[in-house]
């Protein structure tokens, strides 16, 4: 997870960011799991990621932007650079996808289809800092509001 420690890193040395409640968040969200949907199919693991990988790209790419808009120079590299990375995860997973759909169009499909349905859900819908829900909120909604917000990702982003 190195994207998630040199942002960690960059949050603890800044000071601007409460790091125990991170910390709470991050171990809540690792005890909860997560459930793509992907069911032990590899087709379906394939179609999950090459979604996930292209939203993990944008936003960073979008906060790097933000990130240099507002004078932070350190936070827009790396940012940049993690989405950079994601870039080329989505380039291999879309690759991946290419091939599958060449040798089974079928299967990829059906495949792709179901994730549709499903529909793709982000790997941190469960997080929880412990504190949202005693007032009646979703960690997740709510940072799902402020991404649409501020443009760092949005619904057109999917298109």
């Amino acid at each position: 997870n190195r994207h998630g420690d040199v942002m960690n890193k960059y949050m603890y040395l800044t000071g601007r960011v409460n790091m125990k409640a991170v910390e709470v968040t991050t171990q809540n969200l690792i005890s909860s799991g997560m459930d793509p949907k992907t069911e032990n199919n590899p087709y379906l693991g394939f179609t999950y990621t090459s979604f996930q990988e292209r939203a993990t790209k944008i936003s960073h790419g979008n906060t790097a932007r933000h990130a240099l808009e507002y004078g932070d120079e350190v936070l827009a590299k790396i940012c940049g650079k993690i989405a950079g990375d994601e870039g080329r995860h989505e380039l291999a997973y879309c690759r991946i996808m290419d091939a599958l759909f060449e040798r089974d169009p079928n299967g990829s499909i059906l495949a792709f289809a179901d994730m549709m349905k499903k529909q793709i859900v982000m790997p941190a819908h469960l997080m929880n800092d412990s504190e949202h829900d005693k007032k009646g909120r979703n960690l997740f909604a709510d940072f799902s509001a402020v991404a649409e917000r501020t443009k760092t990702y949005t619904a057109y982003d999917y298109a």
